[in-house]
């Protein structure tokens, strides 16, 4: 199957060489709609577009003839391969010539067979189960799709195609036995492996490769129809019109997905992403329910939080002098300058967070265990539960297979592009690649965190100068804020465009590796775009997270961060609503930017094409031309379209402690994205060539792997970013007695218990350099941590209080670890992959097809047997009455 380009070549070189068949030019007939050859017969399966060169103004006359050489000889294997071609000028650009490309019955019956394609053999018979909810369709009626329209398909049997047993097969007419879907699959298929080249006994061919080259402009299935208005075809079911009208229209966004259809139209692997995007789009509803009440919990409750109040109070707060944060320009401050952040991180950082965070611990295991469930459904649906497909190597794997070698098992020779020790030589090369710039988004990372610590120290010097004490908007632009904002906007910035670059970089590093096969190198190719994505995205988020705040010693000894910038200290309260904010502007900005991307920029592209072709408004335009101005979907597909909404599943899960709302914002992007994904797809895209697969493919342990890491880094947030834990700690151990003076559990005095004093003198003692001037008539101020007061015997060294706190924060990740994983662990074996529903059809199909094919094939050798009784009967009988002769 690997050498299949080589046997092509083997069999079409030499009739090349004797003469060029090359397809005959015909007129345009007339008919915008018709996806037929002029005959009106031969149905259209591919289109293949190329720039004539005698009519291109151009000097490169010995490029243009190699060109055509090469045309011409992939042309001509083309129609010795059984394909049949018939050329067209384009109506809008007499340079473009459109070469329609035919499977004629026996091609498409060869490859079926070489392809291993399931065709019908049967109708399915078999009965469906009612479900207990069916009773209540009447309530979704107004969901579905207009069934009068797209109605339901028709289920069969079906079996692997043979053409030795062509007579199982459910052939009611030829024309339609194999579908525009497996048609253009097929022809594709072998568009692939024809040469047009052979240099030093290198095999070049595929469309692909002459696609990219120039020689031809492109290579595409055509659409059946005017997505505005059906076809005037009457045999033509115009799709799809159809799914733009029940699928991508505006108005449609309410309604389910026809599923069913776009399986059908555009093939099983742009229909398994539309199933699993809006499945993971449904089970976002419940989450998006559960995150906002905990929203609405701490909204409510945020009056009656204690330590915000004490925040406020002007006879605490007000009273209670905050020591520098930076050397040198950086003031005292009072503490309720970040009365209003407080109350903010008071509706984050409640109880409901904790409650929030467990339960979607428990929601990312239900999703994709009832995801498994539902992707076997669809396998048994789209008949993919055996898919035989061998899939074949990629041309430009077969293009580069110098080397023999002898293959372990078969112990025969086989060509390979690389021996051993070069495949371990690209391999480290790419690794290395790879590495450096992950290397170079921390860089980027750190960049950021030195232009927090720098921009801080001029917030902090020159807010104060322009805005008084009891200027309302001191209240919301603490420096703090300002530092968050603007470090989180340009973090976004730098994000987009590591991205840009690295997609590029990333093709090319895999395009260098040369994988095998088409799933080898997706699997290669999101293996290290996620890889990288996972560093750019979610870097800033980590660091603000665990990293913030934690490692800043105190105002007479300060950490200095590459021993030069004094490390950046948290809120009073903590850095959760810092990193609630830069949650916010990642995911909102990501969003807005890539659904304006998709929909302006095809959008664009398009209306561009079309100003600069169409030459009247009354040109009669066929489908090949139409179509040919849309837009290319791209070589990876819908690998981009995956990537997106996998990022924003780790933004849900990796971080929804922080942000409650995250599945809301998740769930409003997702309707959107569905439909937009489906305008673009229907309206501005070409039709991709459909292909088939079984399940999401690498995005699955991908979602799985983030899943596991979720439940430690909720856990850690709670416990290290938010300080709900301290305040627990306070509640039940030090707001009484031996520690406290209250005589009840109570949170009154815990600001002040939270703040540890530093007398001013030590500034001068300990930092570097006098750095204060103006010190005021200041003695003490205070600062965030658990130490001892000066004149303490163990002076500025960690109290019992922090031990008590770190002992309960430890303790609370181990068993909040330990409640989560067990509970992900017995959910997802109480719930097996496959219903035991949907296991009892696929066993019962399997039984009546086998059943179906043991009772043909005895048929046929009964009546064979029968056909050979009756000859030797007749034999018999003309012998007997044989008059004998003496």
């Amino acid at each position: 199957m690997d050498n299949l380009g080589q046997t092509i070549t083997s069999e079409f070189s030499q009739e090349v060489q004797r003469e060029f068949r090359t397809p005959e030019f015909e007129e345009f007939n007339g008919k915008p709609d018709s996806l037929f050859f002029n005959d009106g017969q031969r149905r259209i399966d591919f289109v293949l577009v190329y720039e004539d060169e005698s009519r291109k103004e151009s000097n490169k006359k010995g490029s243009n003839e190699k060109q055509r050489r090469k045309r011409q000889v992939y042309e001509s294997n083309l129609i010795c391969d059984g394909l049949q071609l018939e050329a067209t000028r384009s109506v809008l650009d007499d340079k473009l010539v459109f070469v329609k490309v035919h499977a004629p019955w026996e091609v498409l019956c060869t490859y079926a067979e070489l392809m291993h394609i399931k065709l019908p053999l049967k109708p399915n018979d078999l009965k469906t189960q009612f479900s207990a909810l069916d009773g209540f369709n009447w309530l979704t009626k107004v969901l579905k799709v207009d069934e009068t329209l797209i109605k339901p398909e028709q289920e069969f049997f079906t079996a692997p195609f043979e053409k030795n047993r062509m007579n199982d097969f459910y052939i009611h007419d030829r024309d339609t036995f194999f579908n525009p879907a497996t048609r253009s699959r097929i022809v594709h298929f072998i568009l692939s492996r024809v040469t047009y080249q052979v240099r030093d006994n290198i095999n070049k061919f595929g469309i692909n490769k002459l696609v990219s080259s120039g020689i031809y402009k492109a290579a595409f299935p055509l659409h059946d129809c005017n997505f505005g208005h059906q076809s005037e075809d009457p045999t033509c079911p115009s799709e799809r019109y159809l799914l733009y009208r029940e699928w991508a229209h505006p108005r449609s966004i309410y309604k389910k997905q026809p599923l069913d259809l776009i399986r059908k139209y555009y093939g099983e692997k742009i229909g398994i992403y539309f199933a699993w995007l809006g499945y993971y789009t449904q089970m976002l509803l419940l989450a998006a329910v559960v995150g906002v009440a905990c929203f609405l919990y701490g909204y409510f409750h945020q009056d009656n939080c204690t330590w915000s109040k004490e925040v406020c109070h002007p006879e605490i707060g007000g009273k209670i002098i905050m020591c520098p944060q930076c050397d040198r320009l950086c003031p005292f401050w009072k503490l309720n300058i970040t009365c209003e952040s407080s109350k903010k991180l008071c509706i984050f950082d409640s109880f409901g967070t904790l409650v929030f965070a467990v339960f979607m611990g428990v929601w990312v295991t239900l999703f994709l265990e009832f995801w498994k469930r539902r992707q076997a459904e669809l396998e048994y649906e789209w008949d993919t539960v055996e898919l035989q497909q061998e899939e074949q190597a990629r041309p430009e794997y077969e293009a580069r297979c110098n080397h023999v070698v002898i293959n372990e098992i078969t112990q025969e020779e086989e060509r390979v592009p690389f021996t051993t020790c070069g495949k371990c030589i690209r391999i480290a090369l790419c690794a290395s690649a790879v590495f450096f710039w992950i290397l170079l988004i921390i860089a980027s990372v750190i960049g950021i965190i030195v232009y927090r610590l720098s921009v801080f120290i001029v917030f902090s010097a020159q807010l104060p100068k322009h805005f008084n004490g009891t200027d309302p908007i001191q209240k919301y632009l603490t420096p703090q804020t300002a530092t968050s904002i603007t470090a989180s906007i340009i973090s976004f910035i730098i994000i987009m465009i590591l991205n840009t670059i690295y997609e590029k970089v990333a093709i090319m590093i895999t395009n260098f590796e040369l994988p095998r096969t088409q799933t080898d190198y997706e699997n290669s190719l999101t293996m290290k775009m996620f890889l990288f994505q996972f560093v750019n995205y979610y870097s800033s988020c980590f660091y603000i997270a665990f990293f913030k705040g934690k490692f800043v010693g105190y105002p007479g000894d300060p950490v200095y961060w590459l021993g030069k910038y004094r490390n950046e200290e948290c809120d009073p309260g903590g850095c959760l609503l810092e990193l609630t904010t830069q949650l916010t502007i990642i995911m909102g900005g990501k969003a807005i930017w890539n659904n304006i991307q998709e929909v302006l920029f095809p959008w664009i592209m398009n209306l561009i094409g079309r100003y600069h072709t169409v030459s009247g408004s009354e040109q009669i335009t066929p489908r090949w031309d139409q179509d040919y101005h849309l837009q290319p979907i791209g070589k990876l597909g819908l690998f981009y379209e995956y990537l997106e909404m996998i990022i924003q599943f780790g933004f849900v899960t990796l971080f929804v402690a922080s942000f409650p709302l995250a599945p809301l914002l998740a769930l409003v992007n997702n309707i959107l994205e569905i439909r937009v994904d489906a305008w673009k797809l229907t309206t501005q895209y070409r039709r991709m060539v459909p292909e088939k697969a079984q399940d999401i493919g690498a995005w699955q342990p991908i979602m799985q792997g983030l899943a596991i890491m979720a439940v430690v880094t909720n856990a850690m947030i709670i416990a290290f970013t938010s300080d709900m834990i301290p305040r627990l700690v306070y509640y039940w151990s030090f707001s009484v007695p031996p520690y406290g003076d209250h005589a009840h559990y109570t949170m009154d005095g815990y600001i002040n218990n939270t703040l540890s004093v530093f007398n001013v003198v030590d500034f001068k003692n300990k930092s570097r350099g006098n750095p204060y001037s103006g010190l005021g008539n200041h003695t003490t101020c205070r600062y965030r941590d658990f130490r001892y007061p000066p004149g303490h015997p163990q002076e500025y060294k960690h109290n019992i209080y922090y031990w008590h706190v770190i002992a309960a924060k430890l303790a609370f990740i181990i068993v909040m670890e330990h409640i989560i994983y067990s509970v992900k662990f017995f959910i997802s074996y109480a719930i097996p992959d496959v219903s035991k529903r949907t296991k009892s059809k696929i066993k019962r199909e399997k039984y009546l097809t086998q059943k179906l094919l043991h009772e043909n094939h005895l048929k046929d050798v009964t009546k064979s047997m029968g056909t050979l009784a009756e000859k030797m009967l007749e034999a018999a009988v003309e012998n007997h009455s044989r008059p004998k002769v003496e």
